[in-house]
């Protein structure tokens, strides 16, 4: 397993599908993960800190965790099958629940936990940027500093 960061969301044209990219702590492989609307609202709101006036449903089970005594050690992201990602939440009693990628990475951002893919899921999946090609990434690092998380509420 390696560990990962989320480098942000973003929204792939001409599709408008968004899209939450991770990066190897150590290495430089990016995995780009297609995701909804409601998930890259929700992540994009806790990478830049947003509290809605409302919980929003990762902020609820983020609360109802702590309720309950419990912690979230890692999201783990273990397969991609027919292209779609399957992921983990491993909790600080040992349980361990499935997820999508997408719910994972949002409670992870608001929890502080550790995100991690398997070796397998970065050889399918991950994409290799060289330091060179290091300037389209810090392209893509400004646009992130500069959308709204309004930006990903369409009606799809």
């Amino acid at each position: 397993m390696k560990q990962m960061e989320v480098v942000g969301v973003r929204v792939e044209m001409p599709s408008n599908q968004p899209i939450v990219l991770l990066k190897e702590v150590e290495g430089d492989r990016y995995l780009p993960i297609w995701i909804g609307a409601v998930e890259a609202t929700a992540i994009a709101y806790a990478q830049q800190g947003m509290l809605p006036a409302r919980p929003l449903t990762h902020d609820l089970f983020k609360e109802v965790i702590e309720a309950l005594g419990a912690t979230l050690r890692t999201v783990n992201i273990t397969a991609l099958r027919e292209g779609i990602f399957f992921a983990d939440l491993v909790f600080s009693n040992g349980a361990e629940v499935s997820a999508r990628p997408s719910d994972s990475i949002a409670l992870a951002l608001r929890t502080g936990s550790n995100i991690f893919v398997s070796e397998d899921v970065l050889e399918e999946a991950g994409v290799a940027i060289p330091d060179e090609q290091e300037d389209e990434v810090e392209k893509f690092r400004e646009f992130l500093d500069n959308v709204s998380p309004e930006d990903f509420e369409s009606g799809a």
